[in-house]
């Protein structure tokens, strides 16, 4: 069986949408993200897969508090910014309503909800660094909106 064929079922594992940020000093940094999932109650932590080469990504490892804003169904408008990456040096939020939370974290106010979280560990299984944060709190901006789904068509590209 060919890789696109394996595939094919592997895009098919529903995934939310998130924008994980990072402000490290006055730099504020964000992607678009799809592999972030809950992985322990007790410590309360979850799982975000990360490209190495994300601008934000040794902020993260280095111990900087970073967010999870869980894209709601309400408001898809601000993921434009993060689609295809940004400039070095500049800011894709300045044009998102966003806050500063009280652990230094970006919360974008279009958000569903935002988790702040804090790196823990991390391990390399392929060309994603599978990132371990523990949760140090969170905020909901829509209790009525839906998580975003996304299915991707093959697990071989977002």
């Amino acid at each position: 069986m060919s890789n696109e064929q394996k595939a094919q079922g592997v895009g098919h594992i529903p995934s939310g949408l998130f924008v994980v940020s990072v402000k490290n000093g006055e730099q504020m940094d964000g992607y678009l993200a799809s592999w972030v999932q809950q992985v322990s109650f007790s410590p309360l932590r979850i799982a975000v897969a990360i490209n190495p080469d994300r601008q934000g990504y040794d902020s993260i490892v280095g111990g900087t508090p970073f967010s999870v804003n869980i894209v709601g169904d309400h408001d898809t408008q601000y993921m434009r910014y993060f689609w295809s990456g940004y400039e070095p040096g500049t800011n894709p939020f300045a044009e998102i309503d966003t806050v500063i939370s009280e652990n230094e974290t970006i919360h974008i106010k279009g958000a569903k909800s935002v988790i702040d979280c804090k790196f823990v560990e991390k391990i390399r299984p392929g060309d994603h660094d599978i990132v371990i944060a523990e949760v140090l709190d969170s905020k909901v901006y829509s209790e009525e909106a839906k998580p975003k789904v996304h299915i991707r068509k093959s697990g071989l590209e977002y």
